[in-house]
């Protein structure tokens, strides 16, 4: 008799159905990122109002994520997700509606894009602190890793699936079928057990949650000086990816034919990196993710020369391999150090780190061309993650933070309430 498949033991209830659910968003959301390309193409705009509706979803992304990390840790964080979910699924039907019953005006795109990119907002930072909570033992760095090639794989699924069905049956249906996908997610993490994650202590407020989640950050210079390091390296990978890529595809590779396949090795390389470290485990943690950063430089690289398209795709590959080394390190760093109840705060700042000067990096790239040469611009772009990792590396906690057992953490955590409760009691004694 063939033996029934089990789960493994750090794969839980709560880690299954949000992967689950975030393989579900992820088939649908990378379609429906295209297809709002195309909607707004096929009602006669141009390049520059595809720009404008992407601009409407990253603002309140960054306006709203550090309140949005707050709120999180003060209500349960598998509500915030479904409200969330919740207010995509909405936006995504409406744009959906809209495509197919006339032609969508500019504003309106914008408007739901924009409730959209509010309701990511408030979902990451829950969604990251849910998935930390979810994961115990020494097997952290292996869950993360599924998750994000979980994640990965959905994500070029979605692209491809997404493209496809934009030419078979419109941008319209794809956007209705995101809009299912979100309401689905939604169910599967209604379901998610909160019953098991320790509970938190009411806060002060607002903005007493965001001064003590700013002083979980700034209190540890391994954590804000990789969140100051990927605040200029993803802006600039950024603008090389989505400005200058294109450019150069169309004038030296041969079109947007080469440009996909470059980036399919790169998601290909996200999976194999993830891959990787579901067997990796490296004791130095920071050191060997931040040592991995230095691979992402390549692909501007190979863009300023320009090199040919199989050794662009390497470059591509081997980037997306080293973020993915990176990304389960720091997973498991902040899973490892951070506190439960403080989670997603620290994660809304890291997030605000990530995104905030994408769109000033996006903007800026087409002067810096024109001032510069496409040429110097990306080099330029390369140089930056080079310079911004080596930074990273002159921390000694970057290079010293090492991989503890289960038994070390717990021990570290006793020992940190015990001095919190002593002091506390010295302070009522005076």
């Amino acid at each position: 008799m063939t033996p029934r498949l089990r789960r493994p033991a750090w794969a839980g209830r709560n880690y299954s159905l949000l992967t689950a659910a975030a393989v579900v968003t992820n088939l649908g959301s990378h379609g429906a990122l295209i297809a709002a390309a195309f909607a707004v193409l096929d009602a006669g705009g141009d390049g520059g109002d595809v720009g404008l509706v992407a601009m409407a979803r990253t603002i309140p992304l960054v306006v709203f994520l550090l309140i949005g990390g707050a709120v999180a840790d003060r209500l349960p964080r598998h509500h915030v997700m479904v409200a969330a979910n919740t207010l995509n699924c909405l936006s995504q039907a409406a744009f959906a509606a809209l495509v197919l019953l006339g032609e969508p005006q500019l504003w309106q795109m914008m408007l739901l894009t924009a409730l959209g990119g509010t309701g990511q907002a408030f979902f990451s930072p829950a969604a990251e602190g849910m998935l930390l909570s979810s994961v115990t033992g020494d097997q952290a760095s292996r869950a993360f890793a599924l998750f994000r090639m979980a994640m990965h794989g959905a994500a070029i699924g979605g692209a491809a699936l997404g493209g496809a069905l934009i030419a078979a049956i419109g941008p319209g249906w794809v956007l209705a079928v995101d809009a299912v996908a979100f309401a689905v997610a939604g169910v599967l993490r209604a379901f998610l057990r909160v019953s098991e994650v320790p509970e938190r202590a009411p806060g002060g407020g607002m903005l007493a949650d965001l001064r003590d989640g700013w002083r979980e950050v700034i209190g540890r210079p391994w954590l804000w000086t990789i969140v100051v390091q990927f605040s200029v390296v993803v802006a600039v990978i950024g603008a090389a990816d989505a400005v200058y890529g294109p450019l150069v595809a169309r004038d030296s590779l041969g079109g947007a034919a080469p440009w996909g396949l470059a980036l399919s090795a790169f998601g290909a390389g996200t999976i194999a990196g993830a891959f990787l470290m579901m067997r990796w485990k490296p004791r130095r943690l920071l050191l060997a993710g931040s040592l991995c950063v230095f691979p992402l430089a390549l692909p501007s690289a190979a863009l300023a020369v320009p090199l040919q398209l199989p050794l662009l795709a390497a470059a591509m590959f081997v980037s997306g391999v080293a973020i993915e080394v990176f990304g389960v390190s720091w997973m498991t760093a902040l899973h490892q150090e951070i506190p439960e109840d403080k989670f997603s705060r620290v994660s809304a700042y890291d997030w605000f780190g990530s995104v905030s000067l994408v769109p000033l990096a996006t903007a800026l790239a087409g002067p810096a061309e024109t001032a510069f040469g496409r040429d110097t611009a990306l080099w330029g772009c390369a140089t930056l993650v080079v310079l911004m990792t080596a930074g990273v590396l002159c921390v000694p906690d970057v290079r010293r933070l090492t991989r503890r057992t289960e038994q070390e953490v717990a021990r570290s955590g006793a020992e940190e309430t015990g001095s919190a409760d002593a002091e506390g009691a010295a302070g009522r004694l005076g």
